[in-house]
């Protein structure tokens, strides 16, 4: 997402009234459009609370009760007004009073927004917030960033800021909570229960309290991916309504939800100090923005729905660029591969053979660089060719045999480490890498640079602009593969900060990076990686173009991860890998193959030691692809039988766009050969079935149900998959 918005703006729709109730007067407003409304009240104590959010005509609830400040802020010398783990309630939040709000709409990277700006003010400590709530015009989703100013005359150390909260949902007893492990390997595992399973009810009424307790999750070290994604749902068993979220951190996260009387609330944060040490502090004038958050709502049709409305909200704001809808085949030589081992004898017929199956990408993966005897994962950091590993021509060779062959050539890169034994790491002061206490951080044998210093990132850009701008690479796989906890304590201008805000800053200052080097280099393409999705956030998303999504290679253990990837990132952007081996079956390599197809196909594997009839299955397949992507960058997810579970026999993962739907069904070892699979949305509906892959009769076969509403699949062996469309007949 750009900050240049367009010059048009206009007065968004902001109705104000007064009324009388039980508690004295209060002032409320209404903002929103025509897939959202939210509904503002300002009580006699002059604090403003969300009272309704919901889509139009929902008729969902609209109470006071339960209702939370717009910001909850937590400082030093301040506290909370209920001590306890929970977020809310804090003494700063129920002191900000209203001090006015201005609504705009404006267009900005062809998207109609509308901006709603509320101004909140204690007198006592100085503290302003200025709330910044903002939604894509026909879309039901919110989100919230919070500026905090200090106006008064004594310093303010601020430990926790909420980016939004809202309260008033329907009580745990009647929600489900949903939220998603993600571990190296073992990517997207979304697991949940009943929330009052973790809210234990404990008669409220009678000691006039809530709960201290709350459902927590939260990040941990500089992988803001690492043990959770930052998402979770809350989910009506009755009524189908959902609530989907996303923190949007490159660094620290936290979210969470609870009881307060008797619904639920939602306090979505960045980084603080209990989870991340992260604290700031604000000298009179000075100001700080969160992270962004947003949350996704549905009337009906529960988490796939609201998760829909989420995944148009990120199309509407991530960084415009050509990829979206090209959607490009790319050849990646690592993965079951070369394995970071690549040279000029097993490159060349790697390329010729990527050609022939039909990519448009070739990537070189890791060790390209690498010329020492010790190895390079020590020594990396200056991202210079290996001469013994290129003879006759060095590297730059291999990059014109790319283009020969009609392919873009990319390589990979880890920019923010530099290993201990690699010559950039004397070259650069200290103040250019992370430090804690005055020493020089190590991680796995490695320092980590900080992109706020000017001297790294000048080191960043020299290689970029060599790799891209001399070699001619356009496309860049840029990998992290140390997690640095929790942060680093220098600033480059200012010293000592702390380590948590020192992490959150190094981070927005390498997505600032991001965005200049893809300003120098507007054709190039750049994957998001991080050991596979440790850095899968929607921060890093906005501005990259592609997320791998794991580094698995078993490839019976990629399908969970293939099919729950668009909960996180949009099929267009999902980086899954087919790694096709020529010792694998017919129906192993049509299984890998169909991992990446409602995605995007990172393609590996030995292709140059195929058969001809193997080779053949690979050019079907990615042919296939060719054909439906333009599909995926306009299409919405969906899970036919729920989101995978990490050991399911049966996995499923759908796409509908316009009048097509897209179904890919996978078969692991047990379970039952068939596998009826409920698409409501085509219920009572004739319709076509068509078998897009395995190209090759398979002995698979799919029989459309309309009375039902159920699609019969059924695949004989294991394992199996087929990759369906089925369009609306007569």
């Amino acid at each position: 997402m750009t900050d240049t918005a367009s010059d048009t703006t206009s007065e968004a729709t902001s109705e104000a009234t007064s009324e009388a109730g039980s508690g004295g007067a209060r002032d409320t407003f209404t903002w929103g459009h025509a897939g959202l409304t939210a509904h503002f009240a300002t009580g006699p104590d002059g604090v403003v609370r969300l009272v309704q959010l919901a889509i139009p005509d929902d008729g969902g609830p609209f109470t006071d009760s339960g209702a939370l400040p717009l910001v909850e802020v937590l400082a030093l010398g301040y506290g909370s007004e209920w001590s306890g783990q929970r977020g809310i309630e804090t003494a700063l939040g129920a002191r900000l009073r209203h001090r006015g709000h201005r609504a705009v709409r404006d267009m900005r990277d062809g998207q109609d927004w509308h901006r709603l700006t509320v101004d909140l003010h204690d007198p006592d400590s100085g503290l302003a917030a200025e709330v910044r709530l903002s939604s894509p015009d026909g879309l039901p989703v919110l989100r919230g960033e919070v500026r905090l100013t200090n106006e008064g005359t004594d310093p303010l150390v601020v430990q926790a800021v909420t980016s939004l909260t809202l309260g008033g949902l329907p009580s745990p007893d009647a929600l489900d909570a949903h939220w998603a492990r993600n571990d190296w390997l073992a990517e997207c595992r979304w697991d949940g229960e009943p929330l009052r399973d973790r809210i234990v009810d404990l008669s409220r009424d009678a000691h006039q309290h809530d709960s201290r307790a709350a459902l927590t999750r939260h990040s941990r070290g500089s992988w803001p991916t690492d043990g959770h994604l930052a998402m979770g749902a809350l989910t009506d068993r009755a009524t189908g309504r959902a609530w989907v979220w996303q923190i949007e951190s490159p660094a620290g996260w936290r979210w969470e939800t609870g009881e307060l009387a008797h619904g639920t609330y939602l306090a979505l944060h960045g980084p603080t100090d209990a989870e991340h040490q992260w604290r700031t502090r604000l000298a009179p004038g000075e100001s700080c923005t969160t992270v962004p958050a947003a949350l996704a709502l549905a009337r009906d049709g529960g988490f796939d729905t609201a998760l829909a409305h989420l995944t148009g909200y990120r199309r509407a704001t991530r960084r415009p660029h050509p990829d979206h809808t090209a959607l490009p085949v790319v050849f990646n030589d690592y993965m079951n591969t070369l394995m970071g081992d690549p040279t000029t004898d097993r490159l060349l017929p790697l390329i010729d053979a990527a050609a022939e199956a039909g990519a448009e990408y070739f990537c070189i993966d890791s060790g390209w660089y690498d010329d020492d005897d010790q190895g390079w994962w020590d020594s990396v950091g200056a991202w210079q060719p290996s001469a013994r590993r290129f003879p006759g021509g060095g590297i730059q060779a291999v990059l014109d045999h790319i283009r020969s062959r009609g392919m873009v050539p990319g390589l990979w890169l880890e920019p923010e480490v530099v290993g201990v034994r690699s010559p950039v790491a004397a070259e650069l002061p200290d103040d250019a890498f992370f430090q804690r206490d005055g020493v020089r951080l190590v991680e796995h044998r490695r320092h980590h640079l900080d992109l706020r210093h000017p001297a790294a990132r000048a080191h960043l850009d020299k290689t970029i602009d060599r790799v891209v701008g001399e070699w001619g690479v356009g496309y860049l796989k840029l990998d992290y593969n140390i997690s640095v906890a929790p942060g680093t304590d220098w600033h480059p201008e200012t010293g000592r900060t702390a380590p948590g805000a020192g992490l959150l800053a190094h981070a927005r200052a390498y997505q600032d990076w991001l965005a200049a080097t893809l300003g120098r280099h507007p054709g190039l393409v750049i994957e998001n990686c991080a050991s596979g999705g440790m850095r899968m956030d929607w921060s890093s998303l906005a501005v990259t173009q592609l997320q791998s999504t794991s580094d698995q290679q078993d490839p019976l253990r990629y399908p969970p991860i293939a099919a729950a990837a668009p909960t996180v990132v949009p099929p267009e952007q999902g980086a899954v890998w087919a790694y096709p081996q020529p010792e694998f079956t017919d129906d192993e390599i049509d299984f890998t193959l169909a991992g990446p197809l409602l995605g995007r196909v990172h393609l590996s594997g030995h292709l140059d030691r195929m058969s001809p009839g193997q080779l053949a299955r690979v050019r079907a397949a990615v042919a296939t692809y060719r054909r439906l992507r333009g599909d995926l960058a306009t299409g919405a997810p969906f899970w036919p039988l729920g989101l995978p579970g990490w050991d399911d026999t049966w996995v499923t993962l759908g796409v509908r766009s316009g009048e097509a739907t897209y179904v890919t069904a996978w078969r692991r070892e047990g379970g039952p050969p068939e596998c009826a699979l409920p698409l409501a949305h085509l219920s009572g509906r004739r319709a076509e079935v068509e078998v897009l892959h395995p190209a090759a009769a398979a002995g698979g076969e799919a029989r459309w149900d309309a009375a039902r509403g159920e699609l019969a699949v059924t695949l004989p062996r294991t394992p199996m998959a087929l990759l369906l469309r089925l369009t609306p007949a007569g």
